[in-house]
């Protein structure tokens, strides 16, 4: 042939169709019947991008996973918007929320019992309404009931199991919660609870806008965990390029012009990518089974959740493909595919620099505008800066996976040949193909990058969502409200918690409202009222500032009158009524009357452990017996002892003895928002899931890059190199693109995470111990893939690695 002129290029134009789809299944044809190298790179390009379809069907499965657990949620609800308290009746159910916390772990519950004889209401997931001393728990609860690790829980449930709660009744599988039956009588305990006639809440219409801060983590989030995803299923298209091209070289030998190479190409990426849907969806399906059932920060779903949205999973088919295809043409434009071989080895043309820049130039023109006004807005105005800012963000991130290869390039072009051994073979490695070392790590880099910006905006917004609640768990851990009725189940409720395993001490506070025995002069119809607080010294002393205290004593706090600016009538040796009443109907006031001591001391206000300030009238039991107060609310501050390791669930264990509707709050020096938390978990949950998957997709890389090299290292090892040399090479090659890669997504990073915190209005600052995990996180993934990537690269190592087909 050497006499013979190749065939002239078919003009690109005048290509039609039939012949782009013959090509490129052609080329799907020479992806399985090309013998092993062929099965091999399709086989490997199949599993690289089945694992990024996984996790785009995982990621796409949101929207539908939490619209499903809500709608779950919103049927069991008892709320309804803008309707009439329910009346009882003979078809309605009492009710009551039972909710309690077991070793940090929350159980919803409620107690219920029908106020009448006709048909009240079902729960969802059960099949009759439980009679009293029955219950109906999930299936999480009843395992947890069962095991050893429940025995303490049990104290806590005084009631026969009838049975486990249905799906439909459940937010997720793992949840805790149950349905348990009472006496009507018995709701004399529980605070009366409330009456319904339905299940479910009431659709709302449009919500609240959602904090622009909040919002900006949500967007960025997504771009951060989904956009290594997308790099590595381009990377994945690319696997085995220089053994296809060397094939493809033997087709220009035969006649194919260099477009038909490159469509043949694209054809062998194309299949692999078609294989890779094949497998990502068989992932997607195991993943789904193993998911459904994992707790994660108390969040769940069932396996019927997990279903990808059907316009993202059609997106998802068709761009999987196409991208594999566009990849592989954009790659071969660089490479000379002639008769005679593949002109890779030659010295290549310097990479351009401009456009790399232009790409996260472009992503700060999109961010400045937003700076110091991004907000969800109204109307369209909203929805257009989350796409200007998701836009900004991923032209940032992705001009700094772009800026890796130049920065490798011209960096490891500097190096000479000194060094030891493993460093000058991994120099030169990477002198000849610095291309494919950055494709390794641009995953990584892009990830750091992005997470790092996410955590300068996740702390400035932590910070701004976490409020100071003015509680002081030094002085007390836990706090308790006691539904009683009069003064004496007040003072055994407190006896009962003394007593209780684990509790050192008890502030033990009874209050109630006194009023004057004279009306008001501005309205006859009022009396003024004021507080009076009954407790030992110990307590009194946490609640007002005491200096000298014994039983017996009265003390009086100044405040303004409840009715206006005038004194106080808590004076010393006034009288005071104990029967007053504020219904509304003096003519139905009964007085008891109770004189202050003329030796009340005055004092000032202080703040008590759960953050409140009572004023009024202190008194110690001594100077008035709570019995004869009518109508009391006690609260019980418990100080633990840090001996007893259950010490919080004994006293819940005592608390719902007192009543089952009563929980114990435990007491914190702040608080977060709801919003907050539910997206730091989804982040949490997202973030755990693409480091999985950039760790997998390095070592499916890196492996394939072996292979690559596979003949080369056996024509090592047969003259004479030793493996550990060997292995280090391989390590300095991964090493270095990591080591640039980390240092350009810093700085990436640290660009992006100021923008971001311009966009909220919030103070520069820079999260250094973030930054080096984040860091070290990253270096620490790609250490683990070397280690991992060491064994089949010493099974590479053998002479059998010279034998060819």
């Amino acid at each position: 042939m050497s006499g013979q002129d190749a065939p002239a290029e078919e003009p690109r134009s005048r290509v039609s169709v039939a012949r782009w789809a013959a090509d490129l299944a052609m080329g799907g044809r020479f992806a399985v019947t090309g013998g092993r190298e062929s099965w091999a790179r399709t086989i490997m390009t199949a599993v690289g991008v089945g694992l990024g379809v996984a996790l785009l069907l995982l990621a796409s499965s949101i929207p539908n996973m939490y619209q499903e657990r809500n709608d779950r949620g919103d049927a069991r609800s008892t709320l309804s918007f803008g309707g009439s308290e329910v009346k009882p009746g003979p078809d309605t159910l009492r009710l009551s929320d039972t909710g309690t916390t077991y070793r940090d772990r929350d159980i919803g519950g409620r107690v219920m019992a029908p106020d009448g004889k006709g048909t009240p209401p079902l729960p969802p997931g059960v099949d009759r309404i439980p009679a009293a001393g029955e219950m109906w728990v999930s299936p999480a609860l009843k395992k947890l009931l069962d095991s050893d690790e429940g025995k303490l829980l049990r104290d806590r449930f005084p009631y026969r199991t009838i049975g486990v709660i249905g799906d439909s009744g459940l937010a997720g599988p793992t949840e805790l919660t149950y349905y348990a039956g009472i006496s009507q009588k018995a709701f004399g305990h529980v605070n009366s609870g409330y009456h319904i006639d339905h299940w479910g809440k009431e659709k709302k219409g449009k919500g609240e806008l959602l904090d622009p801060a909040l919002l900006l983590l949500i967007i960025v989030g997504c771009v951060v965990l989904l956009l290594p995803v997308l790099i590595f299923i381009a990377t994945a298209a690319r696997f085995g390029g220089e053994r296809r091209d060397r094939r493809l070289a033997a087709l220009r030998l035969v006649g194919a012009d260099i477009h038909m190479t490159r469509r043949i190409a694209a054809g062998e990426s194309l299949f692999g990518s078609l294989l890779g849907l094949v497998v990502g969806t068989g992932m997607f399906l195991l993943v789904r089974e193993l998911v459904s059932g994992v707790d994660v920060w108390g969040i769940s779903f069932f396996a019927s959740d997990i279903v990808p949205s059907a316009p993202l999973a059609l997106v998802i088919a068709a761009a999987v493909p196409a991208s594999a295809v566009m990849v592989t043409l954009i790659a071969l434009r660089g490479i000379a595919i002639e008769p005679l071989g593949v002109v890779r080895n030659a010295k290549p043309k310097r990479r351009r620099l401009w456009w790399r820049l232009l790409l996260p130039l472009l992503g700060m023109a999109l961010l400045l505008p937003l700076a110091g006004g991004f907000g969800a807005g109204s109307g369209g105005g909203g929805d257009r800066k989350a796409y200007q800012a998701a836009a900004g963000a991923v032209l940032l991130l992705i001009g700094i996976t772009a800026l890796l290869p130049w920065v490798v390039e011209a960096v490891v072009e500097r190096f000479g040949g000194r060094g030891s051994v493993p460093w000058q073979l991994a120099t030169r490695r990477l002198q000849l193909s610095s291309g494919a070392a950055s494709r390794a790590v641009s995953g990584i880099t892009v990830a750091v990058a992005g997470a790092l910006a996410l955590q300068m905006l996740f702390a400035s917004v932590q910070a701004q969502n976490t409020k100071d609640t003015g509680q002081d768990p030094h002085r007390a851990q836990l706090m308790a409200n006691v539904p009683v009725s009069n003064g004496d189940q007040a003072r055994d409720a407190f006896a009962r918690y003394r007593a209780t395993k684990g509790v050192r001490d008890l502030l033990g506070v009874t209050e109630d409202y006194v009023s004057d025995v004279h009306h008001s002069k501005d309205d006859p119809s009022t009396y003024p009222e004021e507080a009076i607080t009954v407790a030992d010294c110990p307590t009194l002393r946490e609640v007002a500032r005491i200096t000298s205290c014994k039983n017996g004593d009265v003390f009086l706090a100044d405040s303004p009158s409840y009715y206006g600016e005038g004194e106080s009538f808590a004076k010393p040796g006034a009288q005071v009524n104990l029967a007053y009443r504020d219904n509304g109907d003096p003519d139905l006031r009964k007085k008891k009357l109770w004189t202050i001591p003329d030796s009340a001391t005055k004092v000032k206000p202080r703040q008590d452990p759960i953050g409140s300030e009572r004023t009024g009238i202190f008194a110690t039991p001594g100077a008035f017996d709570i019995a004869n107060l009518p109508d009391p609310q006690a609260s019980a501050m418990i100080r633990l002892d840090p001996k007893v390791p259950d010490g919080i669930e004994y006293v819940r264990n005592a608390s719902v003895a007192l009543s089952p509707a009563m929980d114990v709050m435990q007491l914190s020096s702040t608080s977060q928002s709801d919003e907050f938390q539910a997206i730091r978990k989804a982040l949490f949950i997202g973030a755990t899931a693409t480091l999985l998957l950039i760790g997998a997709s390095m070592i499916v890389t890196t492996l394939e890059q072996l292979r690559e090299r596979k003949r080369l290292l056996s024509v090592l090892v047969a003259f004479g190199t030793r493996r550990t040399t060997l292995s280090w090479s391989v390590l300095w090659q991964t090493a270095v693109p990591v080591v640039l890669g980390l240092a350009l997504s810093i700085a990436g990073g640290l660009a992006l995470g100021v923008m971001l915190l311009k966009m909220v209005g919030q103070p520069l600052a820079v999260d250094w111990t973030g930054l080096g995990t984040m860091t070290g996180i990253g270096g620490g993934v790609i250490l683990l893939v070397t280690l991992v990537s060491l064994p089949p690269l010493w099974r590479m190592m053998r002479p059998e690695g010279l034998r060819t087909e």
